[in-house]
């Protein structure tokens, strides 16, 4: 399979210059990507209505909900085209990368129904304020047209990061970004037209950004090239996407619900605290996705390299990758928290508002590094190829500890407080990393110490 000026060659020499030259990139565009989220958040907030903020922060936790779980099958395609790579089988490159296509334009077909139809019905089940219900609904609704262009943007890039180009899609996100941000001011400073204007804005930027990534891919050469006359479902290739990428986005979906509980015990303490919420929220993201760049690359390395049988670099692409991550949360995640005043101030002046943020941002990112940690030891399980594991633990310990002690710890009249809501994210972060830490080692042994020809590498995986 012959090497683009794009790819990189993650399976020989060091790691770490050729791990922070994959993870820049993903890294800068998950802050762009961000940045373009907290100028909606920003551009409502000052010159929406009064209650925009509220109406469109509440929407965060629903949209990852019914996301989530498509999101995880391009996990799966970013694994499969990695290993096959790796193998150096560029014919089931080709099949994956047209498979996988197809399949987030049913998938986004799919969500656009769903959300379009019962946009209404999970707010009310969220308990959304009357007060915010119909502006959540439209932005909702009008947010979820997009999940076609979403997807193929998701799945397009998970392509081209098992190469190991993460440079394209930051310069596509980057175009697409600034126009949504130039359309958010124009639909709601000019056209006046409040949340809605901001979900527009968002549609018209994923259509650009996913045409970019088509046209990236049709003009690739070998193994890479994308035709819609190619596109196709191999039953094969559809089951393992499947089997590694559904375990992967329940994850994220129950980690959704999670937090869907944790909004509707936000959103009982007042639009006040939901706007600080939604705004403390906002900045964390920023982090996660920084230290989440590093998870991402853990995946793409560790799944290369099993591919191409180099098993002995294994335990060095983990140990370096959550030391990377951890550092990252550390760091960030105090740094935030130190400004946290001005930087909420910039989503909302009001004083009260500003109070309720630095509640939340004193617990999640002070300790914020422990999330890096388990989310990164999660890519690197599912690296290796294995999916129901990580995800069972993840259900059991982040998600499980977290809505337990909602239901138990938080509804005591005494601890019925924003800080003790806040206190299950950092215990259900340090405990499902050491179980997940446990469950690592016990995977790496069924794997050879050595390095061995791609042809055994396959067997092995």
């Amino acid at each position: 399979m012959s090497q683009n000026k794009y790819e990189i060659d993650m399976c020989h020499g060091s790691i770490l210059p050729k791990l922070l030259k994959l993870t820049l990139p993903l890294l800068l565009s998950s802050v762009l990507q961000l940045l373009f989220n907290a100028a909606d958040v920003i551009v409502v907030g000052n010159f929406a209505s009064e209650n925009s903020l509220a109406a469109v922060g509440s929407t965060t936790s629903l949209v990852n909900l019914m996301t989530n779980l498509f999101l995880g099958l391009s996990t799966s395609t970013n694994v499969l085209t990695a290993m096959y790579m790796g193998a150096g089988e560029s014919d089931k490159v080709n099949r994956t990368i047209h498979t996988s296509i197809l399949l987030s334009i049913i998938s986004g077909a799919f969500m656009t129904l769903v959300g379009v139809a019962f946009a209404d019905k999970f707010l009310l089940m969220m308990k959304a304020p009357e007060a915010t219900l119909s502006l959540s609904t439209l932005y909702l609704r009008i947010y979820f047209v997009g999940m076609i262009a979403m997807l193929i943007y998701n799945f397009g890039s998970s392509i081209l990061r098992a190469m190991g180009d993460t440079r394209r899609p930051l310069y596509y996100l980057a175009f697409a970004g600034v126009i949504n941000v130039v359309l958010n001011l124009f639909f709601v400073i000019v056209l006046k037209m409040d949340v809605a204007g901001v979900a527009l804005a968002t549609v018209i930027s994923q259509c650009i950004s996913a045409a970019l990534i088509i046209r990236c891919l049709m003009h690739e050469s070998g193994a890479f090239q994308f035709s819609f006359k190619k596109l196709g479902w191999d039953p094969h290739l559809v089951s393992r996407i499947v089997q590694i990428g559904i375990p992967a986005g329940f994850q994220g979906v129950v980690f959704s619900i999670s937090n869907v509980i944790i909004q509707s015990s936000i959103n009982d303490f007042g639009e006040i605290v939901m706007a600080g919420n939604a705004a403390a929220a906002s900045i964390e993201g920023f982090i996660w996705v920084s230290m989440n760049a590093f998870s991402q690359s853990a995946l793409t390395f560790t799944s290369k390299n099993i591919g191409a049988g180099k098993f002995s670099r294994i335990n060095r692409i983990t140990f370096i990758t959550c030391a990377c991550a951890a550092v990252t949360g550390l760091v960030l995640g105090n740094l935030a928290y130190l400004f946290g005043t001005p930087l909420l101030h910039i989503y909302d002046t009001r004083p009260d508002v500003v109070a309720a943020g630095l509640i939340r941002m004193r617990l999640v990112c002070c300790f914020y590094c422990t999330c890096g940690l388990m989310d990164c030891i999660v890519g690197n399980i599912r690296g290796m190829g294995y999916a129901v594991t990580p995800t069972i633990v993840s259900l059991l310990g982040a998600c499980g500890l977290r809505i337990l002690w909602i239901f138990t710890i938080f509804r005591m009249p005494e601890y019925h407080t924003q800080f003790m809501l806040f206190v299950s994210y950092p215990l259900s972060w340090i405990i499902t990393f050491l179980v997940h830490l446990i469950c690592y080692f016990f995977m790496r042994r069924r794997f050879p110490k050595q390095d061995v020809q791609p042809g055994e590498a396959a067997a092995s995986a």
